[in-house]
């Protein structure tokens, strides 16, 4: 078994889309990225790879690479998938956070879990998505900032 971790965190702007674990999200502000912004899949894709030894995800999806500019980031699970796929990896549970004080996500996690476990070709409960603020301290509490955190367990394949 081998376990990964990531934190990543996006600057909120106006005339963004606030996309988070591959679900739209009403919203005045959206995540500033290359990518769609998505904050949450970005913590899991960054963490499995970290879990499989690969380095991170700037070195496999730079943000100066056109091809990526403001792709869904669920591509970027679908190729993660393959990595572990070509690794003899399988995921064995994903557990998520994230840091948001407006619009409140409680309405929306489920989603977020289906979305993720389809592109990944895993069961969704497998996966954990929490939602928490930042109780008004700095640019999360703010809202300013989006911040995500995941950390994951992966194993061989029997």
């Amino acid at each position: 078994m081998r376990i990964g971790s990531s934190i990543d965190i996006h600057r909120l702007v106006e005339n963004r889309k606030l996309i988070i674990g591959g679900v739209e999200i009403p919203s005045s502000k959206g995540s500033l990225a290359h990518s769609d912004g998505d904050v949450l899949i970005h913590a899991i894709v960054d963490a499995l790879i970290g879990a499989l030894g690969k380095g991170d995800i700037g070195e496999h999806f730079s943000d100066k690479d056109p091809k990526y500019q403001n792709i869904s980031s669920t591509y970027f699970l679908e190729c993660v998938k393959k990595m572990l796929n070509d690794e003899g990896y399988e995921i064995l549970n994903i557990d998520s956070l994230v840091i948001l004080e407006t619009p409140k996500l409680k309405d929306y996690k489920q989603k977020m879990k289906e979305n993720i476990a389809f592109h990944l070709g895993i069961d969704s409960s497998k996966i954990n998505v929490k939602a928490g603020t930042n109780e008004g301290i700095g640019e999360l509490g703010r809202n300013e900032a989006i911040e995500a955190h995941a950390v994951v367990l992966i194993g061989k394949v029997k």
